[in-house]
């Protein structure tokens, strides 16, 4: 990421909490501005951590969808909801949207298989791959968050695209509660 990128990054986690009212942890601002694996960093915080895929399924691209990965609206893509965790703790929850077209057959029977992050997909084949964060915001919770995390805490959430050959591959909204990853 260069300079440019970063400033932004900081401009934006800033902007984010002064609208918001709180200074956001360390952890917290590391988590949502990282271009690196999510997978990675929760690993060093928790202990390798798990995944569970909550809902899996391949559709059609809505216009909004399309317009997010950059196909044509109708286009085929794989949905998935996955809540990463440590011990059943839930830690993050997921939700992505990849284009078929841009998947090789390895990559995608991994993904159908479920239960396995993106990052250690990637890092098992060894793709050159970037991120790049479109927004960080923070979102009231909805009733579905509120189960999983057993909170009606604010949600702290990204979005982001995983870029290879300057195509998007996987674009990525990530969520936890603005309760969760605060420093002692």
């Amino acid at each position: 990421m260069n300079d440019a990128n970063n400033k932004r990054l900081i401009e934006k986690i800033n902007e984010v909490e002064s609208d918001y009212g709180s200074k956001f942890s360390n952890t917290q601002k590391i988590l949502l501005t990282t271009d690196g694996s999510i997978t990675s960093i929760l690993d060093v915080l928790n202990g390798k951590i798990d995944l569970k895929t909550l809902e899996q399924h391949f559709e059609d691209s809505t216009e909004e969808i399309a317009n997010l990965i950059n196909v044509k609206k109708g286009e085929k893509i794989n949905y998935r909801e996955v809540l990463m965790h440590k011990n059943d703790e839930p830690l993050i929850y997921a939700v992505s949207y990849i284009p078929l077209k841009r998947l090789d057959d390895n990559f995608k029977s991994d993904l159908i298989r479920a239960d396995t992050p993106i990052g250690r997909i990637l890092k098992k084949y060894n793709i050159e791959s970037r991120r790049e964060i479109k927004n960080i915001q923070v979102e009231k919770t909805n009733k579905k968050l509120e189960k999983l995390f057993k909170t009606n805490a604010d949600l702290l959430t990204r979005e982001y695209s995983i870029i290879k050959d300057n195509e998007i591959l996987i674009w990525i909204k990530e969520t936890f509660p603005v309760n969760y990853f605060k420093e002692d």
